[in-house]
């Protein structure tokens, strides 16, 4: 089966945040503050790119250390604060940064689980997921995309070598975007 978004133009691009945008901590680790996040190669020229065709970012990001007590709501907020800030002087933009705080089997918002992206749809006015793509370096990621009727693309990753025709496979969250354009102007 072919996710129903690959049949039409995306117009909403919801991005995972570590290990898609910026660099992953190492296991067990988080970034808990701002010295610590590293945008990764391209990432933030993708972003630009997705913006430059009116495609709607939303960053979606399971951020479990908040919940394992390594950093506060607040040291969060700060950190995506400077993400935002650092990515709107490159002339790309975020509409809006979600986050579940909570631990894995706890809530419905921690991907897999869909709840950041209905509230994403109840906040912004026509997203509709079959004309989403969700570009994440997760089975989670790709289980939240699949189950929406979104386009799922992994970018390395965990899985990265396991093969299904559902989902898009590339290097980089730039190399996606660029596949992603070239394939919607088809």
């Amino acid at each position: 089966m072919t996710p129903v978004a690959s049949k039409r133009a995306v117009r909403d691009v919801f991005l995972d945040r570590d290990g898609t945008i910026n660099r992953k901590a190492r296991e067990g680790e988080y970034v808990t503050r701002w010295e610590h996040f590293e945008f990764l190669p391209g990432a933030v020229e993708a972003i630009r790119l997705l913006g430059e065709q009116r495609i709607r970012v939303f960053v979606v990001t399971n951020q479990r250390g908040v919940a394992r007590g390594k950093m506060g709501e607040a040291q969060l907020a700060e950190i995506h604060a400077r993400m935002l800030e650092h990515l709107r002087k490159e002339g790309a933009a975020v509409e809006r940064v979600y986050h579940c705080p909570h631990e894995e089997a706890s809530c419905d918002c921690r991907k897999p689980e869909l709840g950041m992206f209905l509230q994403a749809q109840r906040e912004h006015e026509g997203v509709d997921f079959s004309r989403a793509a969700v570009i994440g370096d997760s089975r989670g990621d790709i289980e939240a995309a699949l189950r929406l009727g979104s386009l799922p693309v992994l970018v390395a990753g965990v899985g990265a070598g396991e093969q299904s025709a559902d989902v898009r496979r590339e290097p980089s969250l730039l190399s996606a975007v660029e596949w992603l354009i070239r394939q919607s102007a088809e």
